[in-house]
């Protein structure tokens, strides 16, 4: 038996159209440490205008569900990065942003303060290379984000 639907009316799964609320407001907790966290303050002003994607910017872990690592990370500065991670809320999400955040950047091998990656310390989900990475590139990672959480991975 066939029902005539009036065409006001969407039929659709809840889970797919909770993914892609989910995706569209996104709380971002930035972490920036060196000149990565410039590039974090660019991508938030009005030329490139990052809350369009359903970015938001919060100043706490608490209300966050996206951690941005951008630059240098050092051992002392290890456990609060860590802290921090495990005060958001589940689900959470993060975006590492630089060679610094990525590997250690031209830190790597010469000092040993710098820890080798926040992949060590935190679980990371999207990877955003560059010294310092263009705000283009980090708009494109946070489009990846937006995907990999629409998809639910």
């Amino acid at each position: 038996m066939d029902i005539e639907l009036p065409n006001n009316i969407i039929l659709t799964k809840l889970e797919p159209f909770f993914r892609w609320a989910l995706s569209h407001s996104i709380y971002m907790f930035p972490f920036g440490t060196a000149c990565c966290g410039m590039e974090l303050i660019a991508v938030n002003a009005a030329r490139y205008d990052l809350m369009r994607f359903g970015v938001i910017p919060r100043s706490t872990p608490r209300q966050a569900d996206l951690m941005t690592v951008a630059g240098t990370i050092t051992e002392k500065m290890a456990p609060l990065v860590k802290r921090l991670y495990e005060q958001m809320a589940t689900p959470k999400y993060v975006i590492a942003i630089g060679s610094c955040a990525i590997s250690g950047g031209p830190y790597h091998y010469d000092t040993y303060s710098v820890v080798k990656g926040v992949d060590k310390i935190i679980q990371v989900d999207v990877y955003i290379p560059g010294c310092p990475p263009r705000p283009e590139a980090i708009i494109h990672g946070f489009m990846e984000l937006q995907e990999k959480v629409r998809k639910g991975k």
